[in-house]
């Protein structure tokens, strides 16, 4: 993927080189009918798209559980439906299928029969008021594209030490891995939100299912076998919010790791045994996309960093060359960084922080491929929001922040003795070890110490 992508940007490949785009010209016979019918999923920021007012669909699936939170949403969309706003307020009296089943809900709706392409937003994504406009002309020309997907722009990204680093890891998904899915093969993963996608194909692919907790890489591979293209805009970006709070983090990356490794296990023979897509992309989606990058890649960096690593320290029989030790893991650091380089001079942090997160990650993982415990467990992120971090924030001035429970809650005991075990194998290498690993081996320990007892990301009292 590195090598791809350093090929796109020497030759500058645009979107608008590979597929047919131009403005949707007004006609003035048929009024506004040029325009295809889109309908949305948000508020605020979706309201105020341009796009002609006869032409647009507005709907928000609220599956809240507060009755004030669904109060407030309801009386948010009359106040934009009394401006004209051709916007429907839509809930359901289960939460069954969760986000799937919601959007599969929304669809039933016979005013959606009239419509051609559905844009999607999660509640924090606030497309710019050009995002139609730029996105809808590669559908109406290019009748094989199924789905027109946008980068992610983060708000709060200088929030935290903790937002940073997912910054850093996040740029790269979007700058390489869905840059060249999209060069190579017109395919990735649809990211679930800021992205357009044609009604025909989301229908023809079965439509919405909640058999996993990624939904949307999963309409994307059922899409994309069925032979849509996808298209990735790289320079159109939506601004959203990242999580600040570690247990938020740690909900979201157990569910886009234990959902990608149970997908695959239901999905892996389907692949095989396509007949619409070449075997080049059927390898391609097994091993690169799959098995590689969601399933191995989470279980090496585990068992390599924080387990052999710090093993071959107690047995000295047992030796790890250099360049399988440092020379090769430091390429492949170098070339995941470099989509953030301003936070390059974090990178040391951002080793040892993704070190910490592969151990969620791997069980995770194990618990999508076996299908046991939480392998179906769908809890939303929160996102913090100016509002009530403001709150928070005077909450923990004015009490005071150590608490017993608060602390034991935070607490995350297989961290904890991990961490403990690198610190053993660091001080025992510092003391008889004569390959110096003690120094990576502190500072690992050390991290996965400050992620076990919690102290990682912005700090939210309990009420």
């Amino acid at each position: 993927m590195g090598i791809v992508i350093v090929f796109i940007k020497i030759l500058r490949q645009k979107p608008e080189k590979k597929y047919k785009w131009e403005p949707i010209k007004d006609d003035l016979e048929l009024a506004n009918s040029s325009y295809p019918m889109v309908y949305q999923l948000s508020i605020g920021a979706a309201c105020n798209l341009s796009w002609p007012a006869d032409r647009i669909l507005i709907q928000v699936l609220d599956d809240s559980t507060d009755p004030i939170i669904k109060a407030m949403v309801e009386q948010e969309c009359k106040r934009w439906a009394s401006k004209g706003v051709n916007i429907k307020y839509e809930i359901r009296d289960n939460r069954k299928g969760y986000k799937a089943g919601a959007l599969k809900e929304g669809m039933k709706h016979n005013y959606v029969k009239m419509c051609d392409f559905v844009a999607i937003f999660d509640a924090d994504f606030q497309p710019e008021f050009d995002f139609l406009l730029r996105t809808v002309p590669f559908l109406v020309h290019n009748p094989e594209i199924g789905l027109v997907q946008a980068r992610w722009k983060f708000v709060n990204s200088d929030e935290c030490l903790l937002t940073r680093m997912q910054e850093m890891s996040l740029d790269y998904h979007f700058k390489v891995e869905q840059e060249v899915g999209s060069s190579t093969h017109a395919f990735f993963g649809f990211n679930g939100t800021a992205g357009v996608w044609r009604i025909s194909a989301l229908n023809e692919a079965g439509g919405w299912k909640d058999r996993t907790t990624v939904e949307d890489m999963d309409l994307a591979v059922r899409a994309g076998l069925k032979g849509w293209k996808f298209l990735y805009v790289g320079d159109l970006k939506v601004k959203n919010e990242l999580p600040s709070t570690f247990k938020a983090y740690r909900y979201q990356q157990h569910r886009w790791s234990c959902g990608p490794a149970n997908l695959f296990k239901k999905m892996a023979r389907e692949i095989a045994s396509n007949k619409k897509v070449s075997i080049w992309k059927k390898f391609y989606l097994i091993y690169s996309f799959f098995f590689v990058r969601k399933i191995i890649a989470h279980i090496v960096t585990f068992i390599f960093y924080c387990v052999i690593m710090p093993t071959t320290v107690l047995i000295p029989e047992v030796q790890v060359p250099i360049w399988g030790a440092v020379y090769i893991p430091s390429t492949i650091t170098l070339l995941n960084a470099v989509g953030t380089p301003r936070s390059f001079y974090l990178l040391i942090f951002w080793i040892l922080f993704e070190n910490v997160m592969s151990l969620h990650r791997t069980r995770a993982t194990f618990i999508g491929l076996f299908e046991v415990g939480r392998v179906n467990e769908w809890v939303v992120t929160e996102k913090l929001g100016d509002g009530i971090k403001a709150k928070t924030s005077t909450k923990a001035s004015k009490k005071s922040r150590f608490r017993i429970g608060e602390w034991y809650n935070k607490l995350h005991f297989v961290e904890v003795f991990v961490g403990l075990y690198l610190v053993l194998c660091g001080w025992y290498d510092y003391s008889f070890g004569k390959n110096r690993f003690y120094i990576y081996l502190f500072l690992q320990g050390m991290a996965f110490l400050v992620a076990g007892f919690g102290y990682i990301g912005v700090f939210v009292p309990n009420s």
